[in-house]
């Protein structure tokens, strides 16, 4: 895909506390989470510096994307007055155009963090440095399509833990995701605007895996499951079909989502990342942070998204 060099469009922010979580799915934070106010155009940094690209005629904004910096203020303000706090990023990766609501503070993206387990362990396999068997393949699978925790867990201390994610920041220049402060996978910090960045390059090849093992992450994305594997959850499933797959339900997607609870004894995180477009041209993540039950939440982030894209599209 023609790339063009990065435009930053900022519209709102809202504020969010990053804090230690404790162990388990669940995040304790003590304090007060800050009242929501109202929009402000902020500006942030950009996804990152990279090496100049060729010159070529720019690719033409979608109609959709040309008014998102709006609509994403919109949506900033319209999920502080239910009481959430939202970040989000949207990179067009033809014209090279970065929209952000201007909130690009870490959050703990539990689940997501998954995308870094198995793009570590098939690096280590493209080098010979380990070796999948056939269940290995199995796991990681179902790892990344029904987010199973177990998967993630064993694969994590295969891999030295939180030396993976220092492996995975200094070969995609993640500077704003840390590793966990408990060494636990899920309370990994990061920001949407590295997420974007991370999947740009995962896509384009220059973080450093191989194109048929991002493939193999990317595949797997696109046929990501209504529910998850989820053992903290009553019934042990929980529904990840929130954010981008909803919100945007006339796009083919490739997404991993990220969810966990409870944050100040009562706040829900949610966290939507992914590939948007027939032709991988969209990139978009976008978190949330609501006290509230976990199906309001998930209906909170949802709303922001189609309220960014009227009409499930970009």
């Amino acid at each position: 895909m023609r790339r063009r060099p990065p435009k930053l469009v900022t519209a709102t922010a809202a504020v969010i506390i990053a804090v230690p979580l404790v162990a388990g799915c669940e995040a304790k934070v003590y304090g007060t989470p800050p009242e929501p106010q109202a929009p402000q155009l902020t500006v942030v940094a950009p996804l990152g510096t990279k090496a100049p690209l060729p010159e070529a005629p720019p690719d033409e904004l979608t109609a959709t994307f040309a008014g998102l910096d709006l609509r994403a203020r919109r949506a900033t303000y319209e999920a502080a007055k239910a009481g959430a706090d939202i970040t989000t990023v949207v990179l067009d990766r033809s014209t090279g155009q970065i929209i952000s609501n201007g909130n690009n503070t870490p959050l703990p993206i539990a689940s997501v963090v998954k995308l870094f387990i198995a793009d570590d362990l098939l690096l280590q396999e493209s080098k010979g440095q380990t070796e999948l068997s056939p269940a290995d393949r199995a796991a990681l699978d179902v790892m990344l399509r029904a987010s199973d925790d177990s998967a993630a867990e064993v694969f994590w201390n295969r891999s030295g833990g939180s030396a993976i994610i220092t492996r995975v920041t200094a070969r995609y220049g993640l500077s704003g995701t840390t590793t966990p402060y408990n060494g636990r996978w899920f309370n990994t910090l990061s920001t949407t605007a590295d997420l974007v960045r991370y999947y740009d390059m995962l896509l384009e090849g220059s973080g450093g895996l191989p194109p048929e093992k991002a493939s193999i992450i990317l595949s797997n994305l696109a046929a990501s499951t209504p529910t998850a594997i989820d053992g903290t959850q009553p019934g042990g499933i929980y529904p990840q079909r929130f954010g981008i797959p909803e919100g945007l339900y006339g796009e083919p997607v490739a997404v991993k989502q990220g969810w966990m609870c409870c944050w100040n004894g009562g706040n829900w995180m949610h966290m939507s990342t992914g590939v948007i477009g027939a032709d991988r041209r969209f990139v978009m993540a976008i978190g949330s942070m609501q006290p509230t039950d976990g199906a309001t939440a998930r209906n909170t982030i949802t709303q922001a998204v189609k309220t960014m894209f009227p009409g499930g599209r970009v």
